[in-house]
Formats: structure tokens, sequence, C-alpha cells
């Protein structure tokens, strides 16, 4: 069976514009829904805690993220009680990982 291996960036592999940025705004936004859920938050609690509406959370959770900025969504992570920390470094000659920006979740 023939199969193309993907970039491991869907937005990559699609064609879209700013892949990178799109793939960071679902780490971070699947990261905010795990843990609005660990929480036990419903979406209207949630909602009054980001300080949006109802239907932004419900975007949120669906990966409705066009209306999101990642500097928004680093704001809804520190409403949420998280740390955000950046690190810029220089990216090696070795490095095979073409990823701009890696978000993790500790």
């Amino acid at each position: 069976m023939d199969y193309i291996e993907g970039s491991g960036n869907i937005f990559r592999d699609i064609g879209s514009k700013n892949p990178e940025e799109k793939m960071a705004k679902a780490e971070l936004a699947f990261i905010i829904n795990q843990i609005i859920a660990e929480k036990g938050l419903t979406q209207k609690e949630a909602a009054r805690l980001l300080g949006i509406d109802q239907p932004e959370i419900s975007a949120l959770k669906d990966g409705k993220l066009t209306g999101f900025s990642i500097e928004r969504l680093f704001f809804f992570l520190g409403a949420l009680d998280q740390h955000v920390e950046i690190v810029v470094r220089r990216k090696s000659e070795d490095d095979l990982n073409e990823r701009i920006i890696d978000v993790a979740y500790a």
C-alpha cells in the first residue's frame, strides 16, 4: 500500500498559510481545553474565568481558532494558573525538527 509520511504538521501537509502558527495555536488550545476539563469547569465557568463569552469557549473547544491569537491563548493559560515560559535558542544544523514553535505541557 502506498502512502505519504506526514511532516508532523498537518497544516503544512495540506498547504495552509502560516502552518507553524496554526499548529502552535492548535496545541495551545488543546492544552487549554485539557486544563478546563481537569478542573471540571463548565463552559460558562471557563468563559467567566477567561473573560470571554460562552460561544468563544465553544469555538476554542471545537478548534475554531481564527479569532484567537497566540498571545491571547497565553493569556488564557495564565488565567488558568499556568506559567508560560518562552525559550529562544539558535537552531542547530543537526536539528531535523523544522518546527519554529514547540509547545509542551508539563
